[in-house]
């Protein structure tokens, strides 16, 4: 049965919630065969039970590495899609430049010292100014008050409808892909402190 399998903390599994099966991160166990976790594809926190889960589970990097590379090479917005995967191919562009300010975003090249000279001209990423928010509070923040002081303090602008989430979603993937090199660690749900890594970049 189900009840006997050992579930890991930390890996990803397929659960079932709300009658569909994500891919969730568990981060702790609540006891009597009971998790909570992170959707990887959206961040959202969710609760679910041993019987809920099917697979082995694997690390996240594993998840990233099986889920990402055909949509990160998905050609620019050029090529000829249709409307939604269109808005995917950009979405994916938008994580990336958030984690990767100097990252394609579809837009027109420009010549290598052009594109030099506009790198440190360029505002910080949603993540960069994540990152001096927390070096600056010292402690664990939840990201709607980490991209409230961002846009207060003026270390970041943006446009998007729903930007906590977008950054959200980014630390998740730093970590994910960074591992003990991301800048951000998780501490609790929802809540979010710069690793050592985090606390020395600039």
């Amino acid at each position: 049965m189900n009840t006997k399998r050992k579930i890991e903390i930390g890996k990803v599994y397929s659960a079932k919630v709300g009658g569909t099966f994500l891919p969730v991160r568990i981060d702790k166990s609540l006891g009597h065969g009971r998790y909570e976790g992170d959707v990887m594809t959206s961040g959202a926190t969710v609760k679910f039970s041993t019987d809920s889960i099917k697979g082995d589970g694997e690390t996240a990097e594993q998840w990233q590495a099986r889920r990402t590379p055909k949509e990160r090479d998905l050609p620019a917005p050029e090529a000829k899609a249709t409307g939604k995967r269109k808005k995917s191919s950009q979405a994916e562009y938008a994580v990336t430049a958030l984690i990767e300010p100097g990252a394609k975003t579809g837009k027109k090249g420009q010549p290598k010292a052009a594109k030099d000279k506009a790198k440190k001209e360029r505002k910080p990423s949603g993540l960069d100014a994540a990152a001096r928010v927390l070096r600056e509070a010292g402690e664990p923040m939840n990201c709607g008050d980490i991209v409230k002081m961002a846009l207060e303090k003026g270390y970041w602008q943006t446009g998007g409808k729903t930007p906590a989430a977008t950054v959200y979603a980014a630390i998740l993937r730093e970590i994910a892909v960074k591992g003990a090199e991301s800048r951000f660690r998780k501490t609790e749900r929802g809540h979010f402190e710069l690793t050592a890594v985090g606390k020395v970049a600039k």
